[in-house]
């Protein structure tokens, strides 16, 4: 892909006020499989219309290319998933490979959601998972804390660099071994921005990167940018565009409930 250019002295990004009245936003992700998304109750509660389109896709690694590796499962003791695509890919290459995984092994997950996903592999109850209580990385880690010295870890990842989880393994000298199992790479979105949405979230660094592949000379204007995440922020940022919202900030957890928080923030300020 190729990389997004950014001046190495970036004006000073100033939030646009008053901000724009929102009738449409559009969600970097796929659509959710539910109808008791939260995005669906915001939409109703706002009479605004919510669109869903993943700005990348994932694509899962062979298990030829996995072997090439060398990563021998069955000498870890805990796994390390911070996505459903983690957990999907990972499962993959087990039965591919025809590997069995012990009963004693340990799973840690970015969140309770990702937690319950693991039973469509394993006897949920059965197994010993633990989770990040308000699914951020920062509550993840401190879970992974209580048993640094206790296990030898899989981190289950793609093949676009290292996360802060990397990092905080790598800095507490906490046995662990990457695993590459999928690749992500950008989605067409050349028809779909062309609708002009009102609000855009985005949920990942990558994203970001896609609508530069894209649309090079994408200009923000008066178009309102969430982020999901302190990496994703940072490319917003770096790339000289408008932070307008982003989450987990105190209050909302999660991006939806940053979103309500906002459109109801903006709702007020509008009628002043």
């Amino acid at each position: 892909m190729a990389k997004v250019v950014v001046a190495s002295k970036a004006k000073e990004i100033k939030k646009a006020e008053p901000l724009k009245e929102v009738h449409s936003v559009l969600v970097t992700l796929p659509k959710p499989e539910t109808e008791k998304s939260p995005y669906f109750e915001l939409a109703k509660k706002y009479n605004i219309l919510v669109e869903f389109f993943p700005f990348v896709k994932v694509e899962g690694i062979s298990s030829r290319d996995f072997k090439k590796q060398r990563l021998d499962i069955v000498e870890h003791t805990a796994i390390i998933f911070t996505s459903r695509n983690a957990v999907e890919h990972f499962f993959r290459i087990c039965e591919e490979t025809k590997l069995k995984i012990s009963q004693e092994m340990k799973y840690f997950c970015i969140s309770e959601a990702v937690a319950l996903y693991l039973q469509k592999y394993i006897l949920y109850r059965k197994r010993k998972v633990f989770y990040s209580a308000d699914g951020t990385t920062e509550g993840l880690l401190d879970v992974i804390a209580k048993h640094k010295h206790q296990e030898r870890y899989i981190l289950p990842t793609a093949d676009n660099g290292k996360s802060d989880i990397h990092a905080f393994l790598t800095k507490n000298k906490i046995p662990f071994s990457e695993a590459t199992l999928y690749r992500t790479v950008s989605n067409d979105i050349t028809v779909l921005m062309k609708k002009k949405y009102d609000l855009l979230l985005f949920f990942s660094s990558l994203s970001i990167q896609t609508l530069f592949d894209y649309f090079p000379k994408f200009k923000q204007g008066d178009t309102i940018i969430g982020a999901f995440g302190p990496a994703t922020a940072k490319a917003i940022q770096d790339a000289s565009l408008r932070l307008d919202m982003s989450a987990p900030m105190l209050g909302a957890p999660s991006m939806s409930a940053a979103l309500d928080k906002f459109l109801e923030e903006n709702k007020k300020k509008r009628k002043k």
